[in-house]
């Protein structure tokens, strides 16, 4: 199983292209406006899942007049589109990011905190096994599983 492990939260090696949602956006009839982009490159180039509370204070580092309701409704468009997606990583806020940035499915030490992606492919078994069983088509396009990691657990358990 292939996972990539972040001790410090999470970091993803990604490049990622702003323009290619901004022109997404255009396309679909929608304007740009500055505070757009500014807010379209803070989800782009975050390497890690950010907040709406860090967005914002990106843009108003930029444009001191902006209105923190601007980024949730900015936000809420983006997801509507499905160009942003969102993740509670049980911290009490809702973190985003964009659809490009590959993983999509986290395990979260409820201990330590530690972020760990998991291949997509893992999940497929799941997905397969509500559908027939249940008649269940799950939208599995994020997932955050809570638990404790193995390092939390063998400190518990004495190193066993």
């Amino acid at each position: 199983m292939a996972e990539t492990q972040h001790p410090h939260g999470h970091s993803h090696s990604h490049v990622h292209d702003a323009a290619s949602i901004a022109e997404r956006l255009r396309e679909k009839g929608y304007r740009l406006t500055p505070q757009r982009l500014i807010i379209l490159a803070a989800i782009e180039n975050s390497d890690e899942h950010i907040s709406a509370e860090d967005i914002y204070e990106q843009v108003a580092a930029r444009y001191p007049n902006v209105n923190i309701s601007t980024v949730y409704r900015t936000l809420e468009l983006l997801k509507k589109l499905g160009m942003v997606y969102e993740i509670d990583l049980g911290e009490g806020r809702i973190r985003f990011h964009s659809e490009g940035s590959g993983h999509h499915h986290h395990l979260i030490c409820q201990s330590c905190g530690r972020v760990i992606d998991i291949d997509e492919a893992t999940l497929s078994s799941l997905r397969d096994v509500l559908l027939r069983e249940y008649g269940f088509q799950a939208e599995l396009r994020h997932v955050g599983v809570f638990g404790i990691c193995k390092k939390c657990r063998e400190k518990k358990s004495g190193g066993r």
